[in-house]
Protein backbone atom coordinates (compact mmCIF):
# COMPACT_ATOMS: atom_id res chain seq x y z
CA UNK A 1 0.00 0.00 0.00
CA UNK A 2 1.49 3.12 -1.01
CA UNK A 3 2.36 5.88 2.14
CA UNK A 4 -0.70 8.43 0.83
CA UNK A 5 -3.01 5.23 0.65
CA UNK A 6 -2.12 4.23 4.48
CA UNK A 7 -5.13 3.56 7.16
CA UNK A 8 -5.58 6.63 8.93
CA UNK A 9 -4.45 9.69 6.41
CA UNK A 10 -1.38 9.32 5.67
CA UNK A 11 0.30 12.44 4.29
CA UNK A 12 -3.59 13.64 3.34
CA UNK A 13 -3.62 14.93 6.92
CA UNK A 14 -0.70 17.30 6.07
CA UNK A 15 -0.96 21.31 5.99
CA UNK A 16 -1.48 22.62 2.45
CA UNK A 17 2.47 23.53 1.03
CA UNK A 18 0.26 26.27 -1.52
CA UNK A 19 1.80 29.53 -1.85
CA UNK A 20 -0.06 32.44 0.76
CA UNK A 21 -1.89 35.46 -0.69
CA UNK A 22 -0.55 38.43 -1.32
CA UNK A 23 -3.99 40.25 -1.17
CA UNK A 24 -5.09 39.59 1.96
CA UNK A 25 -2.88 41.29 4.42
CA UNK A 26 -2.72 43.87 7.57
CA UNK A 27 -0.68 46.63 8.73
CA UNK A 28 -0.59 47.37 12.49
CA UNK A 29 1.78 50.44 13.82
CA UNK A 30 2.23 51.06 17.06
CA UNK A 31 -0.23 53.73 18.45
CA UNK A 32 -2.07 54.57 15.23
CA UNK A 33 -5.19 53.59 13.45
CA UNK A 34 -4.08 52.60 10.41
CA UNK A 35 -6.89 50.93 8.61
CA UNK A 36 -6.15 48.79 5.93
CA UNK A 37 -3.52 49.41 2.97
CA UNK A 38 -4.01 48.19 -0.98
CA UNK A 39 -0.03 48.22 -1.07
CA UNK A 40 2.77 47.23 0.97
CA UNK A 41 6.48 47.56 -0.83
CA UNK A 42 9.64 47.71 -0.03
CA UNK A 43 9.89 44.59 1.94
CA UNK A 44 13.60 43.68 1.20
CA UNK A 45 17.11 43.73 2.66
CA UNK A 46 20.58 43.12 1.68
CA UNK A 47 24.34 42.71 3.25
CA UNK A 48 26.15 45.94 1.86
CA UNK A 49 29.25 44.28 0.56
CA UNK A 50 33.24 45.52 0.72
CA UNK A 51 35.13 44.31 -2.54
CA UNK A 52 39.03 44.27 -2.18
CA UNK A 53 41.14 42.76 -5.03
CA UNK A 54 44.08 40.66 -3.61
CA UNK A 55 47.52 41.30 -5.49
CA UNK A 56 48.29 38.26 -7.62
CA UNK A 57 44.69 36.85 -7.05
CA UNK A 58 43.35 36.75 -11.17
CA UNK A 59 40.49 34.44 -10.52
CA UNK A 60 38.35 36.06 -7.96
CA UNK A 61 37.76 39.46 -5.62
CA UNK A 62 37.26 39.07 -2.06
CA UNK A 63 33.76 40.39 -0.73
CA UNK A 64 33.51 41.60 2.98
CA UNK A 65 30.43 42.07 5.10
CA UNK A 66 29.76 46.21 6.01
CA UNK A 67 26.46 46.35 6.95
CA UNK A 68 22.94 45.80 6.17
CA UNK A 69 20.74 48.12 3.68
CA UNK A 70 16.85 48.30 4.09
CA UNK A 71 15.13 50.36 1.58
CA UNK A 72 12.01 52.34 2.88
CA UNK A 73 8.96 50.56 3.56
CA UNK A 74 5.72 52.24 1.14
CA UNK A 75 2.48 52.05 2.16
CA UNK A 76 -0.66 52.88 -0.28
CA UNK A 77 -3.98 53.06 0.80
CA UNK A 78 -7.55 54.75 -0.41
CA UNK A 79 -7.83 58.13 1.10
CA UNK A 80 -10.36 58.43 3.62
CA UNK A 81 -11.13 59.81 6.60
CA UNK A 82 -8.82 58.86 9.34
CA UNK A 83 -5.94 61.14 9.33
CA UNK A 84 -3.23 59.28 11.88
CA UNK A 85 -0.88 58.60 9.41
CA UNK A 86 -0.75 62.30 8.02
CA UNK A 87 -0.44 63.95 11.63
CA UNK A 88 2.45 61.46 12.12
CA UNK A 89 3.88 62.33 8.71
CA UNK A 90 3.17 66.10 9.71
CA UNK A 91 5.13 66.07 12.94
CA UNK A 92 7.80 65.03 11.44
CA UNK A 93 8.09 68.02 8.90
CA UNK A 94 8.12 70.27 12.14
CA UNK A 95 10.72 67.97 13.52
CA UNK A 96 9.45 65.92 15.78
CA UNK A 97 10.25 62.81 15.36
CA UNK A 98 8.33 59.50 16.71
CA UNK A 99 10.07 56.03 16.29
CA UNK A 100 7.26 53.58 16.04
CA UNK A 101 7.26 49.77 15.57
CA UNK A 102 4.93 47.89 13.34
CA UNK A 103 3.60 44.80 11.83
CA UNK A 104 3.03 43.38 8.34
CA UNK A 105 0.51 40.56 8.78
CA UNK A 106 -0.53 37.80 5.75
CA UNK A 107 -3.86 36.53 6.43
CA UNK A 108 -5.95 34.02 5.34
CA UNK A 109 -9.04 33.47 4.54
CA UNK A 110 -10.33 32.83 7.42
CA UNK A 111 -8.51 36.20 8.75
CA UNK A 112 -6.08 34.33 10.89
CA UNK A 113 -2.10 35.26 10.71
CA UNK A 114 -0.27 33.35 8.33
CA UNK A 115 3.10 34.97 8.17
CA UNK A 116 4.36 38.61 8.83
CA UNK A 117 7.68 40.88 9.61
CA UNK A 118 8.51 43.73 12.09
CA UNK A 119 9.48 46.72 11.62
CA UNK A 120 11.28 48.89 14.13
CA UNK A 121 11.87 52.32 15.28
CA UNK A 122 10.12 53.84 11.83
CA UNK A 123 9.42 57.09 11.17
CA UNK A 124 7.66 58.49 8.02
CA UNK A 125 10.10 60.54 5.14
CA UNK A 126 7.70 61.26 2.66
CA UNK A 127 3.59 61.61 1.55
CA UNK A 128 1.80 62.02 -1.48
CA UNK A 129 -1.56 62.92 -1.92
CA UNK A 130 -3.95 61.42 -4.71
CA UNK A 131 -4.22 61.95 -8.02
CA UNK A 132 -6.87 64.04 -8.83
CA UNK A 133 -8.89 63.85 -12.35
CA UNK A 134 -12.39 64.90 -12.54
CA UNK A 135 -12.25 63.03 -16.47
CA UNK A 136 -12.45 59.75 -14.42
CA UNK A 137 -15.50 59.76 -11.90
CA UNK A 138 -14.96 55.51 -10.66
CA UNK A 139 -11.35 55.94 -9.58
CA UNK A 140 -10.62 55.69 -5.91
CA UNK A 141 -8.49 58.82 -4.37
CA UNK A 142 -5.13 57.12 -2.65
CA UNK A 143 -2.43 58.65 -0.38
CA UNK A 144 0.98 56.55 -0.14
CA UNK A 145 2.86 56.81 3.01
CA UNK A 146 7.04 56.54 3.20
CA UNK A 147 8.96 54.97 6.12
CA UNK A 148 12.57 55.13 6.58
CA UNK A 149 13.35 52.26 9.47
CA UNK A 150 16.15 50.42 11.16
CA UNK A 151 15.08 46.77 10.14
CA UNK A 152 12.71 44.06 9.27
CA UNK A 153 12.70 40.86 10.65
CA UNK A 154 10.56 37.97 10.70
CA UNK A 155 7.10 38.40 13.18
Amino acid sequence: MAKSQKKGGGNSQKKSQDPYMAFNFMVEIEGLTVGGFSEVTGLSSNIELESYVEGGVHHHVHKFPKYMNYPNLVFKRGLGERDDLWKWYEDATRGKIRLLNGTIMVRDSKQDKLIGWNFKKAYPVAWEGPQLNASNGSEVAFERLELVHRGVYKA
